[in-house]
């Protein structure tokens, strides 16, 4: 309960996850944890630098078929596919002391097209979140915010938009089904919104819209959505968006250090 308290002082929150961690035999790289919970799908949420100091935070929500037991390794033993490796990157590209990046998997990911072509993951997902965010501005209100969607982590964010701290100050979303919105006014946010999609990635070819319960919008990537465009063509692929050397990554880095 106590390293799952969003607001909590996070040295008792990191301590709290370790004793739990070791209880539940996880074998795991050494690090932060501001989440942990092995019931279900799982939870967890890795920190890579001091959240307490930082001038500014990268919150990282991944998408379909992220579960705790393929958090480290990847989804399908791959690890350019975990979100783990993606956090540690951006924070390795950000290079500053005052930035702190979270991989935050709080929420039940679809593990399946059924449950992806859904909304009701990314309401829940979206409470969740909120309350997160809630949590680091508690601990931190000096800082600024950045949300980094992948896939349907993406729509998690969109649902999310409204309700937001105002500290999010950056939406970014890549690869994206869609946000649960037809336009960037609609997420009601003061956040900047930026989005990026390969011409190589396979989510380009899902249908824009929504029928019957099914799908997330017009894709953010469309022009018509009307967010901030940043460049994905060295990106071949779903899984590539952070990867080191691409002017993704680069983009990204600059979107979730922030202004300085």
């Amino acid at each position: 309960m106590v390293g799952n308290l969003d607001g909590a002082p996070v040295a008792l929150r990191y301590e709290a996850n370790r004793r739990a961690m070791l209880a539940a035999g996880i074998d795991r790289p050494d690090g932060d944890f501001l989440l942990f919970d092995p019931r279900g799908r799982g939870r967890v949420a890795q920190v890579f630098g001091d959240p307490t100091t930082a001038r500014r935070i990268a919150v990282l929500v991944p998408g379909m078929r992220n579960r705790l037991q393929n958090f480290w390794r990847g989804v399908g033993g791959q690890a350019y596919r975990s979100p783990a490796v993606w956090a540690a990157d951006l924070h390795r590209a950000g290079g500053s002391d005052d930035f702190a990046v979270i991989a935050w998997l709080g929420y039940d990911t679809p593990q399946g097209v059924d449950e992806a072509a859904r909304a009701n993951l990314a309401d829940t997902g979206a409470d969740a979140l909120v309350t997160f965010v809630d949590g680091l501005v508690a601990v931190r209100p000096q800082a600024t915010i950045a949300l980094l969607g992948h896939s349907y982590g993406s729509t998690v964010i969109g649902h999310a938009a409204p309700r937001l701290d105002a500290r999010v100050t950056d939406i970014a979303v890549f690869g994206s089904p869609g946000l649960g919105v037809d336009d960037v006014t609609a997420l009601r946010t003061g956040a900047r919104v930026w989005a990026g999609q390969s011409e190589q990635d396979w989510i380009s070819w899902l249908p824009g819209g929504r029928m019957l319960g099914l799908g997330h919008g017009i894709a953010p990537s469309d022009p018509e959505f009307g967010a901030r465009p940043f460049p994905t063509a060295d990106v071949h692929d779903h899984d590539h968006y952070l990867s080191p050397g691409t002017d993704s990554l680069a983009a990204l880095t600059r979107i979730a250090g922030g202004p300085s």
